[in-house]
């Protein structure tokens, strides 16, 4: 019996650090992300976009990033209406050709991110 302990000890240890990092992964975030529902019906700026700007977009085009990156400024709902009037943002988020991909440099956000924005553009970019 004390032969068997730590071999079972062994095996109960192996088991848990397998489970636990195989448990969790990018792979299993995006498909609890992808059972999601995504609802873009009626978007709001301050709950819906706001969060996804201040996660993604606000490090280098926010108030107090010097300026913004290349001199844009997202942060704030006159700045980044502007923006949207141009038709940058849409482009940008989507991939569009003919824009820069935003994020830049880093993977497309997410498609519910992608789609509340572009919801929420296409519903008029209401400040509410």
């Amino acid at each position: 019996m004390k032969r068997l302990f730590p071999l079972v000890m062994i095996l109960f240890v192996s088991t848990m650090l397998v489970v636990s990092f195989t448990g969790c992964s990018k792979e299993s975030e995006d498909k609890l992300a992808a059972n999601t529902p995504c609802d873009t019906t009626a978007v709001k700026y301050s709950t819906g976009v706001v969060p996804i700007l201040q996660n993604n977009c606000y490090p280098c085009h926010g108030a107090s990033s010097n300026s913004g990156s290349g001199g844009i400024t997202l942060e704030g709902y006159n700045n980044i209406k502007a923006y949207i009037n141009q038709g940058y943002v849409v482009g940008n988020v989507t991939h569009a050709p003919g824009f820069v991909a935003m994020p830049y440099g880093l993977p497309k956000l997410p498609d519910c991110e992608v789609n509340t924005i572009v919801a929420w553009v296409h519903q008029g970019a209401l400040n509410n």
